[in-house]
This record gives structure tokens, C-alpha cells and sequence, in this order.
């Protein structure tokens, strides 16, 4: 594979695909399902091992990647019926349901459990700690995001605060970049640090033009960062193929969780072409050390109410939304439990209990 040998020939080479279609059936049979995605990133692992493993086509469905580049164009791309499940944050949904939707979007599987985020200095900064953000300027990200919400929260805890008087020791989150342009701008010359995610800060690094000084989701905590959410009137009426859909991504959970990084970065390297092996394995590696991805789909509440008190403490919350309202947790409960009792019954072992997990 040939490698990247610049950020700029790594942001120009994601796809950008065009919001059509609309769910039909196969020639072979299977559902297909236009699945619009935040970002392509390696961060979203478990879902190319179970693309790339045809967990999918063993649930009899055919899955069409949507570069959406944004949750706020993901959740457009749903609400206008241009595709069937959205993957992005849970608090594009938590705004939509308090703009009073009569149709709103609700998560029914969670993904990722932390941020995947890394921030990139100018030089290596072994003993970097987030106190040195005082009188800095940082690259964040675009409002109401959560990679911006995650990156002041961790500034906040800190004891820094942020603001744009960055001579009394401010650190200055910056909002006005685009997500899609952010590395381009610090390679410019713009802010001291950036808030970016793999592949980014690996080739930057490569290219000796940044360098890697934390993980912001091992600084933040566990919350859940992405999940898959579909409109309640399409899981209403299509309710077979959401727990289809949640069985294979299950799958893909469970296999990176036993899973080397080397052997996963093996699977997922049709999806990331323009990445040397060596180096997916790395960021691969990256995230196991993180414990970036959720082991079963189910979201709990307490992560949910996490993510609020995020959203809260930016100033980007109106009302506390009610989780029962915006979170389906069925079709996670379930799949964990057939996958449970497939496992008993290839021992020969009759199962007799019941799984304990939060409903």
C-alpha cells in the first residue's frame, strides 16, 4: 500500500458520497440499509470488522456507507428519509426531540464509550498535562459538537478556564473551524493545539508536522459518544431488521474485544486504503489502550445523563431530555442474549438464566 505522505493528500482522499436512496431488498435477498455515518475513522472499528467479516450479510443485510462528515448533517440526511440509521452522537437527538420533532430520532445501540479525539501539539510533549492549555489557543471544533463539549469539559476539570484572554491564563477554545478543515488550519499556523481524530494525528506524526500529547477520551471519562439511531416511526414499522442490524453490530463489538490489533487492523483495511498497514495498526492499538469501544450495544443511563452534564456545562443544553424517550435499549438487550444463548447451546449447555442488564 502506498503510504500518505501528507495530511492535506489524507483529508482529500475521504469520500464524500451523495444522501439518495432509500431502503430496499437485494438481488440476493437481503435488506439494504443506506447507513449515514459521522465520519469514516478507524475510531468506528467494530463496525468495519462487522462490514468487512459480512456479519451484516449473515443478518440478510447489505449496508451502503453515507459520508455525512458532521452530526448535524447526519441527522438531516435521517430526518429527510434519505437514509435509514444515522451513526453519530446521541446529542444530535437530544436537540432535535427539544425542538419539539413530532419524528425524532432515538438510539438504539451505542458504539463507542469514549471520545476518540486526540489533541496534537507543535512538539513532542512527553509530560504534557492539560494545565498547560493555560494561555493557549486550541482548535476545537464546530459548536454543539461533542468533540468541542468533551475538549472544554476536560479543560474545565482541569481548573483552566476558557475564554479568549489567553495573557490571565484562559485557554482559548476556538469554534470557528470546520471539522473537515481543522488540520488543514494547524498546519497553516493557526492555534497552538488541535483537537483531531485518526488517521489525522498518526500521519501528522509521521510527517514530523504534530504530534500526539493526549487522548481527550481517556482525560473525559465514559460516555456515549456514538450510537445508531434511526427515526421512531421507521424502528416502529421496521423493527426486524433494527435488531438485525444490532445483532451484527454486536458481533463486531465482541470480535475486537478478544481481538489483536493487528488482526483487526487487517480486517478493516479495505475500508482505510490510504493507510499503511503498520500505521492502522498503531492507531488500532491506540484505541484498545483507551477502551474506546462499548463491549455490548446496550447505553446506559447513567453514561446518557454523563453526556447532559456535558452538554450543561457548555451552555449547549435547553431541557434535560427523559432517556426512556430518546433511548431504545431492546434491540441491545436482545442481541446480547441470543448471542449468549447461541454460545450455551454450541456447549450443549441448556440455558437456564436470565441476563442481567439495564433496561
Amino acid at each position: 500500500m502506498k503510504k500518505i505522505k501528507s495530511v492535506m493528500a489524507l483529508l482529500l482522499s475521504v469520500s464524500i458520497f451523495s444522501l439518495v436512496g432509500c431502503s430496499s431488498e437485494t438481488a440476493e435477498g437481503n435488506d439494504k440499509i443506506l447507513l449515514a455515518e459521522v465520519a469514516h475513522s478507524v475510531f468506528y472499528a467494530p463496525q468495519y470488522v462487522a462490514i468487512e467479516k459480512g456479519f451484516f450479510e449473515e443478518e440478510g443485510i447489505e449496508i451502503e456507507l453515507v459520508g455525512a462528515q458532521g452530526a448535524d448533517k447526519t441527522m438531516a440526511s435521517l430526518l429527510s428519509k434519505e437514509v435509514q440509521i444515522g451513526f453519530m452522537g446521541p446529542e444530535a437527538s437530544i436537540y432535535i426531540h427539544n425542538q419539539g420533532s413530532a419524528d425524532y430520532a432515538i438510539s438504539f445501540a451505542q458504539l463507542t464509550k469514549r471520545d476518540g479525539s486526540f489533541l496534537v501539539g507543535r512538539y513532542p510533549e512527553p509530560n504534557f498535562e492539560i494545565s498547560d492549555l493555560a494561555g493557549k489557543e486550541i482548535i476545537g471544533g464546530r459548536p454543539g459538537g461533542v468533540p468541542l463539549m468533551s475538549l472544554e469539559y476536560v479543560i474545565k476539570q482541569s481548573g483552566i478556564e476558557v475564554g479568549e484572554d489567553v495573557g490571565n491564563g484562559q485557554a482559548n477554545v476556538r469554534s470557528d473551524v470546520q471539522f473537515s478543515v481543522m488540520a488543514g488550519a494547524f498546519l497553516g499556523g493557526e492555534g497552538d493545539y488541535v483537537s483531531l481524530f485518526e488517521p489525522t494525528p498518526t500521519t501528522m506524526e509521521n510527517d514530523g508536522t504534530g504530534y500526539i500529547v493526549a487522548s481527550l477520551g481517556e482525560q473525559s471519562g465514559e460516555l456515549p459518544y456514538t450510537a445508531y439511531c434511526a427515526l421512531d416511526s421507521y424502528i416502529e414499522e421496521n423493527p426486524d431488521i433494527i435488531q438485525r442490524f444490532t445483532n451484527a453490530i454486536y458481533k463486531g463489538q465482541q470480535f475486537v474485544k478478544d481481538a489483536e490489533a493487528a488482526e483487526i487492523a487487517e480486517i478493516i483495511s479495505p475500508q482505510f486504503i490510504e493507510i499503511e498497514l503498520e500505521d492502522l495498526t498503531t492507531i488500532v492499538q491506540r484505541y484498545k489502550d483507551i477502551d474506546a469501544w462499548s463491549e455490548t450495544p446496550i447505553l446506559e443511563e447513567e453514561s446518557f445523563n454523563r453526556l447532559m452534564d456535558i452538554m450543561d456545562l457548555a451552555g449547549e443544553l435547553t431541557e434535560r431530555a427523559d432517556f426512556n424517550a430518546l433511548v431504545d435499549n431492546q434491540f441491545a438487550i436482545e442481541a446480547v442474549k441470543s448471542n449468549a444463548t447461541k454460545a450455551l447451546l454450541a456447549q450443549d449447555v441448556t440455558p437456564i438464566f436470565e441476563l442481567e442488564v439495564m433496561e
